[in-house]
């Protein structure tokens, strides 16, 4: 067999493996939008089987001498090319998953759609006794994940290196430290003043005109709904089965008419990213986006730096105050812009302003290394939380609900590797986003117009039609130059909530 035909077998291989994880994929999209809740045991069954096959195919010995025999190949394709970045990418995700054994892989996810289905019922109810036990075993998991790593310095490594190639403990606690160092001092300068008046924004929204102004804007941005849609569940989140057909999520508060709109505007630029892969890498291990911190500086970009932006709202406020009149007729958009922007000390991550939202996420990233620590134990998680975020917001939730039962992260799936992202994504975005205006210097007044398209051409010309051809850090020094930076995000808050807060 030719090194062309080994190279179109392992394609193949790798298709049909992609093709069973989107078949899981579709079956945890359902368990949180339509399923009823009597099928949660199946589903647990059914998901944990299609993850099974997926890992044991994956790390099948066909595969492994495949990549074995194509090593000559890939050294002497242009590192670039398609190929290349195929071969290395499946190289690495092959090394990473054949140390995991696939009976513990489908232990893992069973106990994450059980975990899962305890949150659903817990969080509501206010009762984090319904979590516990199924929580010590996630945590039991992650760090038995962490020792198929041996290599690794911090059992965490592992599963943030998943998630964020090339990051690790080390790198992301002083760029942690620095962060919270600088938010703090503003938070308190802001939150020191007499609060902005953002009562407009909890009048009474109806949900199906709050569903549909949010979706339009969603198609302005380029969002195609021929190959998406939109759904409800409890936690807004975008998945994707191709390229073909990327779903989001979003949820409606009625009482407040943020909820919905800034979830569909989130999920959103995490759809168009996975909408703007290109062609040539669909079905493959490169038709996804690259890290959990560039994906989410997609949606923290056209969340806030567009749509919490005041040019967008000079073009879109006419149009909100009618869908409704009632609600905001007597409302100026230098009102409306400064309710939306409001900073106040919250409880809730979701709904946490820009200025206090990266301390929320480093709270949570704090107390998962301490769980796989040993530092702190699933029982004394409740008050670890409640102290943690009086020191560092101020404000102690008085209902787990509002506490540590409000993210679903550490219940559908493993403790460890989802939070880092959130903020490697809000300091990514303002990075982004200042490398697309020095390109383009117009982008600013076409928002204004409500127009989208250079911004969105330029982001997927050079960040979403590639994939994962290339590692994260590789994928921003392309875009925009410059290694990582925490400069333009800090300029970026400094510079506008200066301006709002005359500081």
């Amino acid at each position: 067999m030719s090194l062309e035909e080994k190279l179109a077998k392992l394609k193949t291989y790798l298709g049909e493996v992609n093709d069973l994880g989107a078949a899981a994929s579709l079956l945890a999209w359902d368990q949180v939008t339509y399923m009823p809740v009597g099928g949660a045991v199946a589903r647990q069954r059914q998901i944990a089987l299609l993850q099974r096959l997926s890992h044991e195919k994956f790390i099948g010995r066909e595969v492994g001498r495949l990549l074995d025999d194509l090593v000559p190949l890939e050294q002497e394709l242009d590192p670039d090319s398609l190929d290349a970045c195929l071969l290395r990418v499946a190289r690495r995700d092959y090394e990473h998953a054949v140390k995991i054994p696939p009976d513990f892989l489908a232990k893992l996810h069973e106990n994450a759609a059980r975990s899962y289905q305890a949150w659903s019922e817990a969080r509501p109810a206010n009762d984090f006794s319904k979590v516990v036990e199924p929580l010590e075993l996630t945590l039991e998991l992650s760090r038995r994940y962490g020792e198929f790593f041996p290599e690794s310095e911090h059992p965490a490594d592992p599963l943030i290196d998943q998630s964020d190639e090339g990051m690790t403990v080390a790198l992301l606690r002083p760029l942690f430290r620095t962060l919270r160092r600088e938010l703090v001092p503003l938070v308190e300068a802001i939150c020191s003043q007499e609060s902005v008046d953002n009562s407009v924004l909890h009048r009474y929204y109806p949900e199906n005109e709050q569903l549909a102004f949010g979706l339009k804007i969603a198609r302005d941005f380029g969002y195609d709904l021929g190959r998406g849609r939109q759904d409800k569940s409890p936690h807004p989140f975008a998945t994707n089965f191709s390229i073909d057909d990327v779903r989001i999520t979003t949820w409606v508060d009625e009482r407040d008419v943020r909820e919905a709109l800034f979830s569909t505007l989130h999920e959103s630029g995490h759809a168009m990213y996975e909408q703007g892969v290109s062609r040539s890498l669909e079905g493959t291990p490169l038709a996804s986006g690259v890290s959990s911190g560039v994906h989410e500086s997609q949606s923290r970009l056209w969340e806030n730096l567009v749509g919490r932006s005041r040019g967008f709202w000079e073009h879109y406020y006419p149009s909100l105050r009618e869908s409704f009149p009632e609600q905001l007729g007597g409302v100026s958009v230098d009102s409306f812009y400064r309710a939306i922007n409001s900073v106040r000390k919250s409880l809730v991550r979701t709904k946490a302003d820009e200025v206090t939202y990266n301390l929320h996420v480093i709270l949570r990233f704090e107390l998962e290394l301490e769980l796989l620590e040993g530092k702190l134990a699933i029982h004394d998680l409740p008050d670890a939380w409640r102290d943690r975020s009086y020191r560092y917001l101020g404000i102690t939730p008085e209902e787990d609900r509002d506490g540590v039962l409000q993210d679903v992260h550490w219940y559908s799936g493993a403790i460890g590797g989802a939070f880092q992202g959130y903020s490697l994504g809000n300091i990514l975005s303002a990075q982004f986003y200042e490398a697309a205006i020095n390109a383009v210097p117009s982008i600013p007044s076409e928002i204004e117009a409500g127009n989208f398209t250079s911004l969105y051409t330029w982001l997927k010309f050079n960040i979403y039609r590639h994939g994962r051809k290339y590692p994260p850090q590789d994928l921003i020094k392309r875009a925009t130059s410059q290694d990582l930076m925490i400069e333009p995000y800090l300029r970026y808050l400094r510079t506008k909530y200066g301006k709002l807060y005359s500081l």
